[in-house]
């Protein structure tokens, strides 16, 4: 059983994965109180699930980007859960399990995450092939950190958009294209969610694609 976290954004969200069903996931906004919130999270899904924490086999985290402190809150979490049970740890780009919904209609996604002073960390990602099944994102651009002006600049028309937007955001999206070319994901869809960033994780454990718990960092985009 896989665990997940994910603490890079005031959006935290956990979950619990066996490779077939996400058995129970919490997602809640928090204050810049990740460090005091994720373990009584922890303890209270497992409760939910009806699982010990020793079921636990393997942790897949979120590295951002985001809040490099709050990345570092659920990542430093995770590697004291490796190093005292020698548990295989995944970390994974929470722009890809935001992306990961998604994939598989007509247009390439971008995923997009506040970073503040109105500036967005976001990537682009292939439509790809709902029909091939489950595969991990495949990614068009870099991640890029950019003023909302220069990130839809950049964009070529038709792009899905799914993120945490505010609602200035979404009005300045939806006054610069139509939505016919610039579909926004609505904010109920568009959540960052531990069940994909999951997902993503077991599909990498299971090809033996697992991180050193040591290097692993939070990404770092400027």
């Amino acid at each position: 059983m896989l665990l997940a976290l994910d603490t890079a954004t005031r959006h935290a969200s956990i979950a619990l994965y066996d490779g077939e069903t996400v058995l129970a996931e919490l997602n809640w906004r928090t204050a810049r109180r990740h460090t005091v919130e994720l373990a009584p999270q922890v303890a209270a899904i497992c409760q939910l699930a009806g699982v010990t924490i020793d079921a636990i086999t393997a942790l897949g985290v979120c590295i951002g980007p985001g809040s490099y402190t709050g990345a570092r809150i659920a990542l430093s979490y995770a590697k004291g859960m490796v190093a005292a049970r020698d548990l295989p740890l995944i970390g994974v780009s929470g722009l890809d399990a935001m992306a990961y919904p998604h994939l598989g209609d007509d247009a390439p996604v971008c995923a997009m995450v506040a970073m503040g002073r109105g500036r967005y960390a976001w990537a682009l990602y292939d439509a790809g092939d709902v029909k091939a099944g489950p595969r991990l994102p495949r990614r068009l651009s870099d991640y890029r950190v950019d003023a909302l002006e220069d990130l839809l600049a950049r964009l070529t028309p038709p792009v899905r958009l799914v993120g945490e937007l505010d609602a200035q955001a979404r009005q300045t999206i939806r006054s610069r294209w139509d939505a016919s070319a610039m579909p926004l994901i609505s904010p109920a869809l568009g959540l960052r969610r531990g069940g994909a960033l999951a997902e993503l994780a077991w599909l990498r454990l299971q090809a033996g694609d697992v991180d050193d718990p040591v290097s692993l960092s939070p990404i770092y985009v400027k």
